[in-house]
């Protein structure tokens, strides 16, 4: 592993693996898709693999080297989403990172009473807020399954309630096809029209494949809407090294990666030049205690790894970081937070999720977003670099200050010192201070942070058209019956 800083760009990066073993890996990796492939439980995903010279038997499907290689040609490296009132903007490329939270954990940590219970309807408006006031947080997800709605629309409801309590760019997912349906109606709702969305899409659609080498038929469904309407996408699976892929990191990035292919190149042969974004959750079975492991070193290791694959691809990455396996916000929940966001930024992902995730991705936790987001802040001051200019390396400066001197009352200092990171809940007081105040714990100041944001940042929530509200109510009304309408003739 080396770490080294770009001779144009000053942006510090880590490197996993040499130029040769990427170039094993991608091989490998066009092995497994042609030789071993992938059971694709779509009958229209197989016949349109089958149309394009892939093996198709039964559900099991291959897909021949020349296939990757032209699907990895047309899939784009750089592409851009809009919040629905255009004040926000991500540019998907390589070299800048956005951190966000993560969807679907089935528990939330309440803001007020800070127990553990199951997450409600209103636990998405807080977390889009919460989201929308955090200066590091870049785009939106909900931190949790929504479970006092209509079951089977509990997605839906997700996503109108967070798109309309931020102007950042918004991540969904959902449980099907009309579902994704009624999403994006919802985005065109907010956008003002369907040519507006198709110029300015307004989220990001989030699927996953299942492990090992499985596109389920809701998997590759949805990503067949997405690539059929270009909207951006995710691809990604969530891997456990031990259990549903192999033990050795190796041989967990090859499935993973293999697994994200096969929706990039069905969205290629749909829509050539659609965006998909690959990656996933990366990390280990713990064989002593049989939980997924959110909190461990492997997690950040293996999705840097990863993250350089995708690159060498030409894909952008959905990495994850920010989560923990400890039950509260606590020292292990800080520690095993900043290495895995640390590890991302350096990497270079495109999108890093999870952020806020405890208990190992079983309950979301908005104040451990909220500690995130300072933790972010801090990685960002590293990934800036060091810039080397005469200005920045204040050869006369130093001169005129001479030794014994300070540099306090410099013109120079008075310039720069605002570029130094300042925290906004780090301890750097006096310890009279300190105790003056009270003898707060970091514990304490994330949440009195966190609740003064729940209690007074206003969000946009006044600020959506009253137009774009009537429609996205009939939209959820609409779901309502089709689901009822659904339930009635089974």
């Amino acid at each position: 592993m080396t770490i080294t800083n770009y001779t144009v760009q000053s942006t510090p990066r880590f490197s996993i693996f040499s130029e040769d073993q990427k170039e094993t890996l991608f091989n490998a990796l066009l092995t497994v898709l042609s030789r071993t492939g992938a059971d694709v439980h779509h009958e229209g995903a197989r016949e349109l693999f089958a149309r394009h010279g892939c093996s198709a038997n039964g559900l099991r499907v291959r897909i021949p080297p020349h296939l990757v290689q032209q699907a990895l040609a047309s899939a784009p490296r750089s592409t851009t989403v809009y919040s629905w009132d255009g004040t926000h903007q991500i540019t998907i490329e390589q070299g800048r990172s956005y951190f966000g939270p993560g969807p679907t954990p089935p528990n939330f940590i309440d803001p007020d009473t800070l127990k553990r219970r199951p997450y409600l309807r209103k636990d998405a408006t807080t977390v889009a807020r919460v989201c929308d006031a955090l200066p590091n947080i870049g785009y939106v997800q909900s931190l949790g399954s929504i479970s006092d709605v209509t079951s089977e629309l509990a997605d839906v409801y997700e996503f109108a309630d967070m798109i309309r309590n931020t102007t950042k760019i918004v991540m969904n997912w959902a449980f099907c096809r009309d579902n994704v349906e009624s999403m994006h109606q919802i985005g065109i709702a907010m956008a003002g029209g369907e040519e507006l969305f198709r110029r300015r899409p307004n989220f990001v659609f989030y699927g996953e494949p299942i492990s090992p080498l499985v596109s389920g038929f809701h998997a590759i469904d949805k990503c067949m809407y997405c690539a059929e309407h270009r909207i951006p996408q995710v691809y990604t699976p969530c891997c456990i090294g031990g259990a549903t892929v192999p033990a050795t990191h190796a041989g967990q990035i090859l499935v993973a990666l293999s697994e994200a292919l096969v929706g990039v190149v069905a969205a290629q042969l749909i829509s050539p030049g659609t965006c998909v974004v690959v990656g996933g959750v990366q990390s280990i079975l713990d064989m002593r205690r049989s939980i997924y492991s959110y909190g461990a070193p492997e997690l950040g290791l293996m999705s840097a790894a990863l993250t350089e694959m995708a690159h060498y691809c030409g894909l952008p990455m959905f990495s994850t970081s920010g989560c923990t396996d400890t039950k509260k916000l606590e020292l292990q929940s800080g520690v095993e937070a900043a290495l895995s966001i640390h590890a991302a930024m350096l990497s270079g992902a495109e999108f890093v999720h999870d952020n806020g995730y405890t208990e190992s991705g079983i309950t979301g936790d908005v104040f451990q977003l909220v500690l995130d987001d300072e933790i972010i802040g801090m990685a960002r001051c590293i990934e800036r670099g060091i810039e080397v200019t005469p200005e920045t390396m204040a050869v006369d400066v130093i001169g005129a200050v001479g030794p014994g001197g300070h540099y306090l009352e410099q013109d120079h200092t008075l310039e720069h010192f605002r570029s130094h990171w300042r925290p906004t809940m780090m301890e750097r007081g006096a310890h009279e201070d300190w105790e003056g105040r009270g003898r707060p714990t970091m514990r304490d100041r994330i949440i009195d942070k966190t609740r003064d944001i729940i209690e007074h940042y206003e969000g946009p929530i006044g600020q959506v058209p009253a137009e774009a509200n009537e429609q996205i109510e009939a939209i959820l009304a609409a779901a309502e019956k089709r689901v009822a309408a659904e339930a009635g003739s089974s």
